[in-house]
Formats: C-alpha cells, structure tokens, sequence
C-alpha cells in the first residue's frame, strides 16, 4: 500500500471526506517538503484558485491528527513506504532502556492491560488520544 492509500485509509478512519482538493494537497506534501501552511497554500493556489487557507490549515490538522505528518518534522510525511506504522510508538523505561511497537503490537498491549485491569470486557478499542499537558480535556 503507497503512503498516499495509507493516509486516505487512515482519514476515512477518523471519518473525513476525501475531496478532490484534500487529494491535491496530500500530493504536494509528499512530492515536497514544504516548511509551513502558507507554502502548501501557495503550491495549492497554482493548481485549484478556488481553494481557501482555511481548507488548507484544516487538512494539515487533520493529517496531524491521523498521525500522517509532524509539524515537527516539517510536514514530511511520518511513514516508510509499505509501513502499517510500524513504530507507532516508543516506550522509555525508568532504566533508559527503549523499545519501539507498531501500531498492532501498540493495539495489543493496550487492549489486554485494559482487559486485565477491568476497564473492557468484549469491547476493542478502535483509538487513543493522548492530550499534551497544555491541552484542556473537554468532557
């Protein structure tokens, strides 16, 4: 699977129409390495003038969101060829010692610790969020 099919996957996932225009903008960010909204803006301008910022900043939140892109790694794309998001996450220990899990292993061990805890009994879990310190919880 390209990384263009694994991020539409994962927008379909997270329940995002893709559109032509969200098309257009995944295929600049992977030919390019744009450094900011305002670049990709300008790329995307040149091929659809109808096409707004706001439609810009809102689908590299959504990419951001999927886990598709880092806005610290300037807009490249977080992903290898034929990942399934292999190093989904890395897990430090209090010895320093790490280790990386994909995003099934990462699945596996949530779903089980969560069984074994009590939290779910037949139910999977289908995402995580995790909230930075500086972002309020909205209940």
């Amino acid at each position: 699977m390209s990384k263009k099919e694994q991020i539409i996957e994962r927008l379909k996932e997270n329940g995002c129409r893709i559109t032509k225009q969200r098309l257009m903008l995944i295929d600049i960010i992977l030919e390019n390495e744009c450094s900011s909204c305002k670049e990709i803006y300008y790329k995307a301008s040149k091929m659809d003038e109808r096409i707004g910022v706001a439609t810009v900043y809102r689908m590299i939140n959504a990419l951001e969101e999927v886990g598709a892109i880092s806005r610290k790694n300037m807009y490249k794309v977080n992903c290898s060829e034929n990942c399934n998001f292999e190093h989904a996450c890395k897990i430090v220990l209090d010895d320093e010692t790490s280790f990386q899990l994909s995003s099934g292993s990462l699945n596996k061990v949530i779903q089980e610790g969560l069984k074994r805890c009590g939290y779910v009994k037949d139910q999977k879990v289908t995402s995580i969020k995790v909230h930075s310190e500086n972002e309020k919880l909205k209940c």
